[in-house]
């Protein structure tokens, strides 16, 4: 069918953004409001958006007259009558909106398709209060509908082919990038984003680590536009809170249900930014500007560490060296033989000149750099270093072992640290004499260019070691978050459920790894989606880290998805072998 004229039944932020993209594309728009108003609050919201596309030059003026002279308004619906497709944009409450699809069902004509902008309710429950439920589709715009490019086409089991192919026809005249889902609560991007919004809270509420730490190791550690709380205050603690409600009552599922926290705010009426007040204080009401803050990323107290001791020469460990010797420490890299150091060194000075090339460091500073590693084999050559960063395979009986090593090589003051993404810290501060003088330095890969470092502090830490530590991070030019000591710290924790899920979603049929892919860049905003990110990461360090996260937390949804299983046994590990969740041969 062809589509030509476009109601829209509401006209607040999504509502208006609808229309605005709608008469964009050259669509006349009829939207109503329960009064008039109503309907001058909503034109004047489309008016101000365009006025600022005007001002920002991405219209011209003789565009956004034509943009709002093709809508019109209304406060009767029975205006609606002529209108090939009709989305509802009412307040996210299943009682007014079955009431508005079944009065709709009685005024449009019987082609017309019935869509429904919500973001978490059933659309089938929509569906049967209309005599048309083949005709009714979810057609989830994402805020704001005028920038977000993502469109999710939800379909119910009544839904006729040729509904979900003109939506899709529909949703690319717009210039949105259509994903086709299956009606279940949360669709693709919130079924995936909202339990690891909800597992964040949880994180702050039990105290593993401060808000600004869990933001900024989200931002800087996995590339997302925002940290996890700073997200929820911008969308808002109330839709949150109802979009994890929705979650909990069709999956059942403990890690759905809302978090605590998230209650509690809401009952007070902590909204987010739209109250000036959520995990955040903001300035006013509607402000981004935060006024509470901590102040943590700078500090004057000095570490006073100068030499570094490095275990390992894999890529981590000659990042890590590299790292520290450009910020003036005297590394010594120790590996198990004199081609292993040589290859680690060899890295280490490509890697600078390679900064060289391309402008970003002068070449005496580099090789100054270079000058400050030294390697051996040997353990007892640690034996003055300050601080020692292990770096050797993701093996508990392997660090064991040279933890107990060092432990006999250094001085009794010295700082031993592991870099594991996974394995508990304490259980290698055990196998030490000096329990509180060791601590987690989680180092992201690449080291030189990745900002973040996890300190993971153990139970057995000392606070001044803790301090310490994270005073040489800082040092280094990167940023330190503080957080416990249990698997997969603060990134990995809330990361890799995530795309776990991703995983099951796909499993069961509901959606392709392109389309899941999509959502989460285009709806989230994700530098990239989670299958692309498990076949670069690996899927065996997906599934070892998965099988970690499993075994500490006992927990179905860290258990690896049969599909990761199945797929790390074929040897398809991703971008390494050739083959992953996509073919790169």
């Amino acid at each position: 069918m062809e589509i030509r004229k476009v109601g829209v039944v509401g006209c607040g932020t999504m509502g208006s953004g609808i229309c605005e993209v709608c008469s964009r594309s050259g669509f006349d728009v009829v939207f109503s409001e329960i009064s008039d108003e109503a309907v001058a609050a909503g034109r004047q919201r489309i008016e101000g958006s365009v006025r600022r596309a005007v001002e920002r030059g991405k219209i011209d003026q003789a565009e956004a007259d034509g943009v709002l002279g093709r809508i019109s308004s209304t406060t009767d619906n029975a205006d609606l009558a002529d209108c090939d497709l009709v989305f509802e944009a009412v307040p996210e409450h299943l009682d007014i909106k079955k009431e508005l699809f079944a009065q709709l069902d009685q005024i449009l004509g019987d082609d017309a398709i019935l869509a429904t902008n919500t973001s978490s309710l059933p659309v089938i429950d929509m569906a049967v209060a209309t005599k048309r439920p083949h005709r009714v589709i979810g057609f989830h715009f994402f805020n704001p509908a005028q920038v977000m490019k993502l469109v999710e086409l939800v379909r119910t089991v009544a839904t006729d082919e040729d509904v979900v192919v003109a939506a899709r026809a529909f949703a690319e005249k717009l210039g949105k990038t259509p994903v086709v889902a299956r009606d279940r609560a949360g669709f693709i991007a919130n079924l995936l984003l909202f339990p690891y919004l909800n597992a964040a809270t949880r994180m702050y509420d039990g105290g593993f680590a401060s808000r600004e730490d869990i933001d900024a190791a989200m931002q800087l550690g996995c590339g997302h536009p925002m940290g996890p709380l700073a997200l929820l205050d911008l969308i808002g603690l109330d839709s949150s809170y109802e979009i994890c409600e929705a979650l909990w009552r069709q999956f059942r599922d403990d890690q759905d249900a809302p978090a605590p926290l998230l209650k509690q705010y809401m009952v007070a009426g902590y909204l987010g930014r739209k109250t000036g007040r959520g995990f955040y204080r903001y300035e006013a009401a509607e402000s981004s500007s935060v006024t509470d803050a901590a102040a943590g990323a700078a500090s004057g107290a000095s570490s006073g560490i100068a030499a570094i001791g490095v275990v390992g020469t894999g890529l981590m460990a000659s990042g890590i060296a590299e790292v520290a010797a450009k910020a003036g420490n005297e590394v010594i890299l120790r590996g198990r033989s004199e081609a292993s150091i040589k290859r680690a060194k060899a890295a280490v000075e490509k890697s600078l000149a390679r900064a060289v090339s391309k402008g970003r460091m002068e070449q005496g500073y580099a090789d100054a750099a270079l000058g400050r590693i030294t390697t051996t084999l040997e353990f007892s050559d640690l034996a003055e270093v300050d601080l020692v960063i292990e770096a050797v395979a993701e093996d508990l009986d392997v660090k064991v072992g040279v933890f107990t090593e060092l432990d006999a090589a250094v001085k009794p003051d010295a700082i031993l640290t592991s870099t594991t993404s996974s394995l508990s810290v304490v259980d290698l501060a055990a196998v030490t004499s000096r329990p509180d003088r060791v601590v987690g330095l989680h180092f992201f890969n690449p080291a030189p260019i990745m900002k973040l470092v996890e300190v993971v502090r153990t139970v057995a830490t000392a606070s001044d070691v803790e301090d310490q530590a994270t005073a040489w991070v800082r040092e280094t030019g990167k940023h330190p978050v503080r957080c416990r000591d249990r698997a997969g710290f603060i990134v990995n924790f809330l990361l890799f459920p995530y795309l776990n899920d991703a995983v099951r979603m796909h499993e069961e049929g509901y959606s392709t790894p392109q389309d899941i892919d999509a959502a989460m860049k285009l709806g989230c905003g994700h530098p990239m989606g989670p299958f692309a990110l498990m076949d670069i990461v690996g899927l065996d360090v997906t599934y070892a880290i998965l099988n970690s996260l499993h075994e500490e937390f006992r927990e179905r949804r860290y258990a690896p998805a049969p599909l990761l299983e199945h797929m790390v046994r074929a040897g398809y590990l991703g971008r390494k072998t050739g083959r992953g969740f996509y073919d790169y041969s």
